[in-house]
């Protein structure tokens, strides 16, 4: 694969749909690992005014959700971390849907991936070493209130590549 494609991916990316495109390309070139059939949700994820969490994938299921909040700051105060982020975020829970449960192993990985697919010195791959320094707010972590059932927004048009249409 020439070594710049999923960096170009990322730069080009218009929305959600197709930086995990370019997540997917990376995983894959690195890893050779894929799935599809993902779904994407937005959700107020809670947290407090010292931490929130950025994401998450509940084992087992086809859905990985994204932390509105973050998501809605960035955009609005510093959209030149926006791509960055959501790389990052996304690259970790679909690590997850990968069946890689460990914290540790995952944020390896992440790094190794955005390492070799983005540069040493990408945003996203120094998100990857530490998030703080970007979002000292955004951790990763459990959800606070787990049992109270979320209100997901489903993201239009996400893992658009795994889809075939007959007709």
């Amino acid at each position: 694969m020439n070594e710049g494609r999923v960096l170009r991916m990322l730069e080009k990316a218009n929305g959600l749909p197709e930086i995990f495109e370019a997540v997917k390309e990376g995983v894959l070139t690195v890893t050779g690992m894929s799935r599809g059939g993902l779904m994407l949700g937005l959700a107020d994820l809670g947290g407090d005014r010292f931490h929130m969490v950025g994401g998450l994938y509940p084992a087992a299921t086809n859905i990985i959700v994204m932390n509105r909040a973050p998501l809605a700051h960035l955009l609005i105060s510093d959209r030149s971390k926006y791509r960055s982020y959501c790389f990052h975020i996304l690259l970790h829970e679909y690590l997850h849907s990968l069946g890689i449960m460990d914290e540790d192993e995952v944020r390896n990985k992440v790094y190794r991936i955005s390492r070799k697919v983005l540069g040493e010195g990408h945003m996203a791959t120094q998100m990857a070493i530490d998030l703080s320094r970007f979002l000292p707010h955004v951790s990763y972590g459990e959800l606070k209130e787990a049992e109270v059932e979320l209100d997901i927004e489903l993201v239009p048009g996400f893992d658009r590549s795994s889809c075939c249409y007959f007709g």
